[in-house]
């Protein structure tokens, strides 16, 4: 899977992310520290990622103007948001 194609159409990147804290999920890692790893990697995708869609680049706004707790709730709404899982859960990509 080449993440170039999947984070370009906002739906496919929600059902890339979902499947990774699906997995987490499934290997036991905790809630709280899947959020904290999303945190980590949202730092990292502001920092060195340059936006792939409008959405995308509204993240990254949002995450330049937050402070620290506010990027941790802007994470924590991310990892709700793509586990949301359709009827059926996500297919693969």
């Amino acid at each position: 899977m080449d993440i170039r194609q999947v984070s370009t159409d906002w739906d496919n990147w929600k059902r890339f992310l979902g499947q990774a804290v699906e997995f987490a999920e499934e290997l036991g890692i905790s809630r709280d520290r899947i959020v904290n790893l999303a945190q980590q990697a949202g730092q990292v995708l502001a920092d060195h990622v340059p936006p792939a869609n409008p959405e995308q680049k509204v993240l990254k706004e949002l995450w330049q103007v937050a402070d620290q707790q506010e990027k941790q709730v802007i994470a924590n709404l991310m990892t709700r948001l793509v586990s949301e899982r359709p009827a059926g859960g996500y297919t693969a990509l």
